[in-house]
């Protein structure tokens, strides 16, 4: 995904940390599946395609670099031939192209060992961030992301700066934080999604679909009730602790801000219609989702495959990182964060925007 691919993905080559962490994207992707599938041929537009068009490009943006990205992609190559075949045209679907992008640190070798080795389709990577376009205009015709417009593209300054109502001292997220953290995050948010879809805008062919699964919490006052906005609490508290013994310093805690915001379906929805490039042609959360399958004396494992770069980055020495994860996975297990049925709770929301027609 997006942000985590710019990170040292040293513990995540690990066999167990890579499994458990795709394992836990796959939960996500799965409980979207039958949703993605119906609606992308429910709006699919065969009558739009151009009639000596040779292959449906899609491409999965922000991927992963398991066995997750791929099942994605099938299911979407199956919506489409089941529109075709719907409509009575199963001889004339044309040949799929398909795209993988992300930074270009992502590990792309290891994704393709996860496609098939008689596939009917054709693969490639595309190594960009897809706050820019990837790909000549209205290449697209289906674009798919998942679990990755939660990463922002880069901190707020303010929350760093002394001087501003938003400094977000002795804490490392907006979670529990003053409002004007809070906001500084919404703000870069907003600033990162409408980047995102002005590039898919330039990518995406009139007509052109795109299916996103956005990790989201009902309202942005309630985030500290999910176990990811949890989790980021447990990892403040352990670097405080760690400040008050001398071990790192209280300006490396103050200087540290986790880059993550999760929307809320009204705030998503506003951004994307101010936007304006796309209409909305679905909307709905996803039920059923919980984070409880996952083992708390696991969780270390699996953050530490996706943050370990980014602790590192800061703090410059692996002992203090090997020592901030293991007293989050001491903590984490007498925590009652994780202990209250509530934050088990996963809100991810699925959406289906199509591109509007192009205005001369």
């Amino acid at each position: 995904m997006e942000a985590q691919s710019s990170s040292n993905k040293s513990l995540a080559e690990n066999g167990e940390v890579h499994s458990r962490s795709d394992a836990n994207m796959l939960r996500v992707v799965k409980a979207g599946q039958n949703i993605v599938k119906d609606e992308i041929a429910k709006h699919f537009d065969i009558k739009s395609l151009p009639s000596s068009i040779k292959s449906i490009r899609i491409v999965d943006v922000g991927c992963f670099y398991g066995s997750t990205t791929v099942n994605a992609m099938h299911n979407v190559m199956d919506a489409i031939k089941s529109k075709y075949q719907s409509e009575g045209l199963e001889n004339q679907v044309p040949e799929f192209e398909v795209f993988f992008n992300d930074l270009e640190s992502n590990n792309f070798n290891a994704l393709f060992k996860f496609l098939p080795p008689n596939r009917d389709y054709f693969a490639a990577a595309l190594p960009a961030s897809f706050f820019n376009p990837i790909l000549p205009k209205q290449s697209f015709h289906v674009v798919h992301s998942s679990n990755s417009l939660n990463w922002l593209s880069e901190i707020p300054k303010e929350l760093t700066d002394s001087s501003s109502p938003a400094w977000n001292k002795g804490k490392i997220h907006y979670t529990n934080a003053h409002m004007e953290v809070v906001e500084a995050y919404s703000a870069q948010y907003a600033k990162d999604l409408q980047r995102f879809l002005g590039a898919r805008a330039h990518d995406v062919a009139v007509g052109g679909l795109m299916a996103l699964l956005v990790p989201s919490v009902p309202e942005i006052h309630l985030s500290s009730e999910t176990l990811s906005c949890s989790d980021f609490v447990i990892f403040g508290d352990c670097m405080t602790d760690m400040a008050k013994e001398g071990i790192i310093k209280e300006e490396q805690v103050d200087s540290f801000n986790l880059g993550f915001y999760f929307s809320c379906p009204k705030e998503l929805k506003e951004i994307i219609e101010r936007n304006g490039e796309f209409s909305i042609e679905s909307m709905a959360k996803l039920d059923g989702l919980t984070s409880n399958t996952v083992p708390i004396e696991k969780r270390a494992l699996i953050l530490r495959g996706g943050l370990e770069g980014i602790f590192k980055r800061h703090f410059e020495s692996d002992e203090v990182v090997d020592e901030i994860f293991d007293r989050y996975s001491k903590k984490v297990l007498s925590s009652t964060l994780h202990l209250r049925p509530e934050t088990h709770k996963m809100a991810v929301v699925f959406i289906l925007l199509k591109r509007k027609p192009l205005i001369d």
